[in-house]
């Protein structure tokens, strides 16, 4: 049977994986966004895939980046959360290096350019299979540990903060209002609700 969708250059994220050498990361994209478990949201995708891009720049320009700078350079061009500060320090150090920072800003893709290209351009499509409240929630402890890492991280990269080898633990607790009880959310699940019940 013939293959009938479209060329992956004729989208923007498809042009870019070639203009940058980015020859499997199409495919990793589409992994990790149709994953069963632990699957990435389209912003989290986008970000990657910016990363991507800024990785490659930096590397071309002849930049020596240390573990997790090019996260730390992405977030001060991208994160509203960036000072002035370090936003002009982020766009002297590539400019030095001679990458367009205007230009490599306009490479960057939304979400919405990379849902494009995985379901219109790989035809990718996204499960979404009922399951139950304690792998939610486990799934977004993991997440949110996993966000926390990250900002860790960036801000250590920044030397903002100071800090050994830092285990995020994440603990969701419920509180019932009307008897007073709290609980674990696996400790609740499993007695199979809070003290009104007895």
């Amino acid at each position: 049977m013939p293959d009938n969708r479209p060329n992956p250059t004729n989208s923007k994220v498809g042009r870019l994986i070639e203009s940058y050498g980015l020859d499997g990361l199409g495919e990793e994209l589409e992994e990790r966004w149709t994953a069963d478990e632990d699957s990435d949201s389209l912003r989290t995708l986008a970000d990657v895939f910016n990363n991507e891009l800024l990785k490659v720049a930096a590397i071309d320009a002849g930049l020596d980046l240390l573990n997790g700078e090019v996260e730390t350079l992405y977030d001060a061009l991208t994160e509203d959360a960036a000072t002035g500060a370090e936003r002009t320090r982020a766009r002297g150090r590539l400019e030095r290096a001679g990458i367009d920072v205007d230009s490599l800003q306009q490479d960057f893709v939304s979400h919405q350019a990379i849902h494009t290209y995985l379901t219109s351009y790989r035809g990718a499509s996204k499960e979404r299979k009922r399951s139950d409240p304690t792998e939610r929630v486990q799934r977004l402890r993991g997440r949110l540990a996993a966000v926390t890492e990250s900002a860790l991280d960036s801000t250590a990269n920044r030397g903002d903060l100071v800090v050994g080898s830092p285990e995020v633990l994440v603990d969701v607790q419920v509180f019932c209002a009307d008897c007073g009880s709290q609980y674990g959310f696996d400790e609740l699940v499993e007695r199979g609700g809070c003290d009104c019940e007895q």
